[in-house]
């Protein structure tokens, strides 16, 4: 009887080894308008829309470089799925039978650079200028 329950023990075992599931997640940059350089956590992943997998949540640096367009930096928190909180992340990690998906997309709106002339700025250099020496 004894050798029985340790059979169906190691069946048990066996099976939950042979079906063992896994989380995959991936997170997509797209922008408007699409084809600037993305980098996650300073990682070149690519021109956009761009993806990559990740293996941990928490907040993440993404920056995005587009000619024409202003450099935005943006960082985001990205929170983990109820099935990744503790103790339920054994059962999505290592028991469930099957992958589960944790697609994250993050939508970037680009903005046109504005280009001062040198006559505008020079105009802003020599009016600090006169309030520093009028001040002091």
């Amino acid at each position: 009887m004894r050798s029985a329950a340790y059979a169906a023990a190691a069946i048990v075992v066996m099976l939950s080894c042979l079906s063992s599931g896994c989380v995959r997640r991936r997170m997509t940059v797209r922008t408007s308008p699409p084809g600037a350089t993305v980098s996650i956590d300073n990682q070149l992943i690519g021109t956009s829309p761009a993806a990559t997998s990740f293996v941990y949540y928490g907040t993440r640096e993404i920056r995005v470089e587009k000619e024409g367009y202003r450099t935005e930096t943006i960082r985001r928190k990205i929170k983990p799925p109820w099935y990744e909180w503790p103790v339920a992340e054994f059962v999505s990690e290592t028991l469930w039978p099957g992958e589960i998906r944790d697609e994250r997309i993050i939508d970037v709106e680009l903005v046109p650079a504005v280009t001062e002339s040198s006559d505008e700025v020079l105009g802003r250099a020599e009016h600090l200028r006169s309030q520093a020496i009028g001040g002091g």
